[in-house]
């Protein structure tokens, strides 16, 4: 007979390799934005400012207050969580949202600027293995499983199509299936759900001249070197000129005016350029390290909620990980996602802090074998 204890300390491991790395992400976005934020305000730790006060800040109190809340209030509180998102979704088609970039992707609060296609990641993951963990014959059912988890998940979808933000209902929609996969859905669901998402994937793409762009120019760069194919042939420079070991911190070059989005979608290039191969792929060694925690820790929860979520969250994570270094590395076509931990944005750290607070609550409870 198997005695079952627990451990009731936080996985101290996990926690320190999260606060590494947002702290490694400061210091990257300090030398990414200096150039910016001198030219835009005339301060060039504006940036880095901005992501601690807005960022950080918040983002700290959202690790502790998970860290300190038993997770079982979240699965209580799932329903709550997702129906507040999908209002802040909603809330950016209002006089409160603002365009920036050319999409409505933001809502403001007097001083507070939020982007509510982050918050969702972490609200949707919630509701959903809260929704999957309570009945285990409803990721089995058709009517009562399949049909509703479609159905919320083309909520969600629309509402992020709206903006647009196709990468995150990528990212919500993989994470979302591994996790209804994992709830013991039959693999009939699964592979259906998957040919329903790459054919309207691919009819938007095809519908929507940017986004066939920004295919045409990842299989072909070189076409319109200064127009389409102009970031990613920028990228790939950056990239390309750290070598090894790397220009040096502070010192990348293609920052200043060259380089597009160098603190959000192409931080890694700067990464890249300033610490080499060596520096970039020690990076990426690391978030397998961190991986590896989260998904330990879900392997060892002591129930079917706690499984459910903290894999949702790694996969979410590992996802956005993937995402990012292979558009900015030419894997893949561009897309714009940050670098979890390191991009600038203030609702993104926030939301992920707060993940990884409330992966550390769970990892209170893991059953000791």
């Amino acid at each position: 007979m198997r005695i079952r204890t627990y451990n009731f300390e936080p996985d101290y491991i996990f926690i320190a390799a999260i606060f590494l790395l947002t702290v490694f992400g400061l210091m990257v976005l300090a030398s990414a934005s200096s150039d910016l934020g001198q030219k835009k305000f005339g301060d060039s730790y504006y940036y880095l400012k901005h992501q601690i006060l807005y960022g950080l800040s918040l983002g700290l109190i959202g690790f502790f207050l998970a860290l300190k809340i038993d997770y079982s209030r979240f699965e209580r509180l799932a329903f709550w969580f997702l129906i507040a998102s999908v209002i802040l979704l909603m809330l950016v088609f209002t006089p409160l949202g603002f365009k920036a970039g050319g999409a409505d992707r933001w809502v403001k609060f007097g001083p507070l600027t939020a982007q509510p296609a982050e918050i969702v990641k972490a609200a949707f993951l919630i509701y959903i293995a809260a929704w999957l963990s309570k009945k285990t014959e409803r990721s089995r059912s058709f009517q009562s499983g399949f049909i509703p988890f479609l159905i919320v998940c083309g909520l969600v979808a629309g509402l992020l199509l709206a903006q647009p933000s196709t990468t995150t209902v990528a990212l919500i929609a993989f994470s979302s299936l591994i996790v209804y996969f994992l709830s013991g859905a039959k693999m009939s669901y699964l592979l259906s759900a998957i040919f329903l998402g790459i054919l309207i994937l691919t009819l938007i793409i095809y519908s929507t001249p940017y986004r066939l762009k920004r295919v045409q120019a990842f299989l072909n760069p070189q076409a319109d070197s200064q127009g389409t194919g102009f970031h990613i042939n920028q990228a790939l420079t950056a990239i390309g000129s750290g070598g090894l070991w790397g220009v040096g911190y502070g010192k990348s070059l293609t920052k200043y005016n060259y380089l597009p989005e160098p603190i959000g979608d192409s931080i890694f290039a700067v990464i890249g350029e300033e610490f080499g191969f060596a520096g970039a792929a020690g990076l990426v060694f690391f978030y397998f390290f961190l991986l590896y925690r989260v998904f330990r820790i879900a392997w060892k929860s002591r129930d079917n909620f706690a499984k459910l979520l903290s894999t949702g969250f790694g996969t979410i994570i590992g996802a956005q990980v993937f995402i990012n270094i292979a558009a900015i590395s030419g894997i893949i076509p561009l897309t714009g996602v940050p670098l979890p931990f390191i991009s600038y944005g203030g609702t993104a750290l926030a939301v992920f802090l707060t993940m990884a607070g409330i992966t550390a609550n769970i990892s209170k409870y893991n059953t000791l074998r």
